[in-house]
């Protein structure tokens, strides 16, 4: 799987996938769940560089005296748009907040994983735009957008979150 970067705005972050071939539905359902647990992370603040504390330790961990007290700086994911596909690509939209660039390592390690086992990626490829597939300049504009994709797929008959 190759990954690039391309231009990149943190608040308005396309994530664009290259199938070898048009996906099946499992396939974009296994991208989709990676996606969906990257993001929860990132929303809870999982990505904060300032807050290394057991990698920072190397290689001993036993008794580890992890400390308690918040962070007066949380790094959080805003919003995720909707998985979409067409042809052999999918995208997905992201706006990673104060996320550090972690997350993005974070991500390219699971999807290299993800399809040397479970479906073939040829590319990743972060930020920019698919000449074959424009996206709309401010995704909270579009009429045809979802910004909320991943609210909107795990709410429940009650309106409350699964």
């Amino acid at each position: 799987m190759q990954v690039e970067f391309r231009e990149c705005d943190p608040g308005n972050l396309w994530i664009w996938f290259e199938f070898a071939e048009p996906p099946v539905e499992a396939e974009l359902e296994y991208l989709n769940e990676v996606l969906e647990s990257w993001y929860v992370l990132g929303k809870l603040g999982g990505f904060n560089a300032e807050r290394l504390v057991a990698q920072e330790a190397e290689v001993d961990l036993s008794y580890l005296e992890y400390p308690s007290d918040s962070d007066p700086l949380p790094s959080l994911m805003h919003n995720m748009g909707s998985l979409e596909e067409k042809d052999n690509w999918a995208r997905c939209w992201f706006d990673l907040g104060t996320a550090d660039a972690l997350a993005l390592d974070v991500l390219i390690n699971a999807l290299r994983t993800l399809s040397l086992e479970y479906i073939h990626l040829s590319r990743v490829i972060i930020g920019g735009q698919n000449e074959d597939w424009p996206t709309a300049d401010d995704p909270e504009e579009a009429d045809d957008y979802d910004l909320n994709g991943y609210v909107r797929d795990h709410v429940g008959e009650a309106g409350e979150l699964e």
